[in-house]
């Protein structure tokens, strides 16, 4: 063994958290890219409206061990209502997307939800009063333009399922919005309970109307789609912990090839010259307006540390006076 190989070794042993964050990050987008090729095969089987109970059950079953091991007691807060308000909208974006997924090609969903990014600026603005200036507004227009290559109105007919996806990012910016402002003072894991286990009454309203017991294989599928959410949302929460925003988007965006090698694999689906085009659009503007707010943000980090020291000298110096 040379020298050089032993660090090498050493860090995959005990790796650097910029280094967790990329594979905690990579093993949430292969992680999604199954959950959204299981559910376009699940939507063949079942209603979507009973495959979002499932989705959310099931994962709520996988969650049993780690609420077994900390006691309900780790789910108490003082943010319910902020909880049960991003449950509704968790579960109106994942019915737009369950049933989008119905007809529209696995890939060319994928590629317009993330729009996702693009809504959650507009959102900053309405919801959050953040100022926004021209080149955040250049690249939020520049995404939704990318959309727009991907949908070609007026050349290609847009489908109800391209707006249902539309809707679904907009939901989910929404809540992401909220999700900021958990995780301020929440736990990851209480943040992914109770998102599915104020979701799951919701999903069995709508479900108990079409309700159609699974087969033995339906329900192999369905505890695979439960685990492959849970693990999913796990893996870029706890992504986030360790990479600034502008890089854990960046690599968000691999999503797009593994989803469309899956569907190709899966259900001979090849996305046209168009989804690529427009989904390369959208992930360049994604990814400047999170590596323009991730500078911004150490900009005022660093004003406010400036600040801070400037006032701890001015109080010394008055102290010696």
């Amino acid at each position: 063994m040379t020298q050089d190989e032993k660090p090498a070794r050493r860090d995959w042993r005990n790796p650097s958290p910029t280094l967790r964050g990329v594979l905690w990050m990579l093993f949430g987008c292969v992680a999604f890219a199954g959950m959204g090729a299981t559910v376009r095969y699940l939507t063949r089987l079942m209603p979507p409206q009973e495959l979002i109970f499932f989705r959310n059950a099931l994962a709520l079953v996988w969650m049993f061990p780690w609420i077994a091991r900390v006691g309900f007691a780790a789910l108490r807060t003082s943010h319910f209502g902020m909880y049960a308000g991003r449950s509704l909208l968790a579960f109106i974006s994942m019915l737009c997307w369950f049933t989008a997924l119905v007809t529209l090609p696995l890939a060319e969903a994928i590629a317009l939800g993330f729009t996702q990014p693009l809504f959650s600026t507009v959102l900053a603005v309405l919801i959050l009063g953040e100022v926004v200036r021209v080149r955040r507004w250049t690249a939020t227009i520049i995404g939704f333009l990318g959309a727009m290559v991907i949908l070609r109105p007026g050349i290609e007919s847009v489908t109800f399922a391209h707006l249902l996806v539309l809707g679904s990012s907009l939901t989910g910016a929404i809540t992401s919005v909220v999700v900021k402002q958990l995780t301020r003072t929440e736990d990851p894991n209480t943040i992914v309970t109770y998102m599915t286990l104020l979701t799951t009454p919701f999903a069995l309203l709508i479900a108990l109307p079409v309700w159609e017991w699974p087969d033995a294989t339906t329900w192999i599928w369905l505890f695979v789609l439960g685990l492959l959410a849970t693990l999913g949302h796990q893996a870029s929460t706890r992504a986030f912990k360790y990479l600034d925003a502008s890089l854990a988007v960046s690599l968000d965006f691999i999503r797009l090839p593994l989803a469309a090698l899956v569907a190709w694999i899966a259900f001979a689906e090849t996305p046209d010259i168009w989804t690529w085009i427009g989904g390369a659009i959208i992930a360049a503007s994604s990814v400047y307006i999170a590596r323009r707010e991730a500078q911004l943000a150490r900009e005022r980090q660093a004003a406010r540390i400036a600040a801070a020291q400037a006032a701890g000298g001015a109080d010394a110096h008055a102290e010696r006076r």
